[in-house]
């Protein structure tokens, strides 16, 4: 298996790594573009291509180590997906390492959510995301990827940024003070990074569904909607939240990849490079 970044073993050995790469290859609960769990592996084979040498913040962040594990995987259902990924990622945050959970659709956050609320107090939940997943069953699960963020709710207070795609029967579960629908950041809200921010807790989990991205920058996922953010909007918030807040970890779910066009991995790739720059060039 291919390691994030395609690192020399020097820079790969688990006990003096600080972040921790968590392959998670499922997608037994989406609805109309499958492939998502081809994502995790495309990211990592599309990381093998970035420069490792970060302009913006004049640092190799892989010199703090990355560690890529074996995937998660075997499982039939989201369920039993959350049981056998909480563990995994409660042993990360009680090595003091920093986690990052490669989807995978979106119900392997499950997991990780449960082991925050494990291991942290003064937490919340960033998602990113066109899609609010605030149903609370779908399909005859609550572990659905439409049910992940009524889970996380459950957990910890959730701020949702990107929303432009919800079904009515969610409306009663979303909260709109914590709410921050693509169309109000894009056209009406200049303030928004900031206000985002001014929601988090102290310790901040962030769940990135790539959808949250308009699909001119990022084609490749299950359920593509339109008037979505850009790579640059992402970036800038995240850049604030890890200013302002103690990040502790993160997912990045949803990359179907498509045949013979591998922008989408790479653009996957790199943007978990450039939030883990971010990230340890704080420290």
């Amino acid at each position: 298996m291919t390691n994030y970044g395609g690192l020399t073993e020097e820079f790969t050995d688990y006990s003096s790594s600080n972040i921790v790469v968590v392959p998670v290859p499922f997608d037994g609960t989406s609805t109309w573009i499958k492939g998502a769990d081809k994502g995790p592996q495309a990211i990592l084979e599309a990381s093998e291509n970035m420069e490792l040498y970060d302009i913006e913040t004049d640092s190799e962040v892989y010199l703090n180590g990355i560690h890529t594990v074996n995937p998660v995987a075997d499982v039939d259902t989201p369920e039993q997906l959350a049981e056998k990924l909480k563990p995994v990622v409660e042993q990360i945050f009680k090595d003091k390492k920093f986690p990052v959970i490669l989807g995978g659709e979106h119900s392997v956050s499950i997991g990780a959510f449960q082991a925050v609320g494990e291991c942290f107090k003064n937490v919340s939940v960033l998602q990113l995301d066109a899609h609010s997943d605030m149903r609370d069953e779908y399909e005859e699960s609550k572990f659905n990827h439409a049910c992940v963020m009524a889970r996380a709710k459950e957990i910890c207070p959730v701020t949702q940024v990107g929303i432009r795609s919800s079904c009515i029967e969610e409306k009663e579960n979303i909260d709109p003070k914590r709410t921050f629908y693509a169309h109000k950041i894009k056209y009406s809200n200049a303030n928004w990074i900031d206000e985002v921010v001014s929601q988090l807790s102290d310790n901040v989990y962030l769940t990135i569904d790539l959808d949250v991205l308009d699909p001119a920058f990022l084609p490749a996922t299950g359920t593509p909607e339109p008037d979505g953010l850009s790579y640059r909007d992402v970036i800038n918030l995240i850049k604030k939240v890890i200013e302002k807040k103690n990040l502790i970890g993160m997912d990045v779910v949803e990359l179907a990849p498509i045949e013979n066009n591998k922008a989408s991995d790479f653009l996957a790739s790199k943007l978990i490079y450039q939030i883990l720059s971010y990230k340890f060039s704080k420290k």
